[in-house]
């Protein structure tokens, strides 16, 4: 169950510690799921963290993890030279930066400590509360979708009066950033799937079988996707449905999957729905991984051209 994937998760980090200690690049960028947070958990994230800020101290061939994580503690604290990494860990949820998914997820990004960088994460751009005054308060995200109130009303969700009311009085509507993209909002322009596909669509057939029950009751359109599963855990393509406005469910096709992790529509997969789900599912949504990478980016430019005047500047002084 979910313990089993978290500690599958956890084996991948003696590979990226490897890796970071072989190539020791400038800056580096891990994306996991939130459960390695979990108190079950502490130690060995702490002890993961360690082995990524100092990835020269190797484990021995006969050293317990946790004799190792000590030794890691006394390096990291004694500020002996070797490779170092700064790290930062955040946990974001993706609807909060424009992707139409509520999906939780923990990422860790180092930088050399030679470079002298100091980073944060990204601020996000999108609230709840946007969304809550975008369809409840001015009634906007409605009418651009030319929903009659009457559908709004039963829009598969409830929401608290009180926190409306809240927003209602909200005079200074500019802290609230852009409202959470919907599923609705993703999927704008895009046919029904059909059993045979439709043309010019990629990978857009209708999956048969989709069933609401206890735990699995799919994503309204009205709010950002559910986070799409990759189905190894539990039952394939649980939570990977939609819900109509009619109440009934039915399966995302690959390209709706795709059009949530914010592939672009000319992405092709290949393989079947289970398969093609699998892969979208352990997926970081593109919007979110090239938003985390160009702030990494601009950051190391940023670092490069402050170096450069540096020299040009002692370089001068000398003259």
């Amino acid at each position: 169950g979910k313990h089993r994937a978290y500690a599958d998760d956890r084996d991948m980090f003696p590979a990226a510690v490897d890796v970071v200690r072989r190539l020791k690049p400038r800056a580096f960028i891990i994306e996991n799921v939130k459960g390695i947070t979990r108190s079950t958990f502490t130690n060995y994230l702490q002890y993961i963290e360690l082995q990524l800020r100092c990835p020269d101290i190797v484990k021995k061939a006969d050293e317990a993890w946790q004799d190792h994580c000590v030794r890691l503690q006394r390096e990291h604290t004694s500020g002996a030279s070797g490779l170092r990494y700064n790290l930062v860990r955040t946990l974001v949820n993706a609807a909060d930066y424009g992707i139409p998914q509520r999906r939780e997820r923990v990422f860790l990004v180092g930088f050399r400590s030679d470079l002298g960088i100091e980073w944060s994460f990204p601020e996000p751009t999108h609230s709840l509360d946007a969304l809550l005054v975008d369809q409840w308060v001015s009634g906007d995200y409605w009418n651009r979708n030319s929903i009659s109130q009457r559908k709004a009303d039963t829009a598969g969700y409830s929401t608290d009066p009180a926190k409306l009311d809240g927003l209602r009085r909200r005079n200074d509507r500019t802290g609230l950033r852009q409202p959470w993209r919907t599923v609705r909002n993703a999927l704008k322009g895009m046919p029904e799937p059909t059993l045979k596909g439709v043309p010019e669509w990629y990978n857009h057939r209708l999956q048969i079988g989709a069933k609401s029950y206890t735990g699995h009751t799919g994503s309204p359109l009205d709010l950002p996707a559910k986070a799409l599963k990759a189905g190894d855990h539990g039952v394939p393509g649980g939570e990977n449905m939609m819900v109509r406005d009619d109440g009934s469910v039915r399966y995302f096709s690959v390209r709706e999957s795709a059009r949530i992790q914010t592939f672009p529509d000319t992405f092709v997969f290949h393989g079947s729905w289970s398969e093609t789900m699998r892969q979208l599912g352990n997926a970081v949504p593109v919007a979110l991984a090239h938003l985390v990478a160009s702030s990494v980016a601009q950051r190391l430019l940023e670092a490069d051209i402050e170096t450069l005047a540096s020299r040009i500047a002692s370089t001068h002084g000398h003259a």
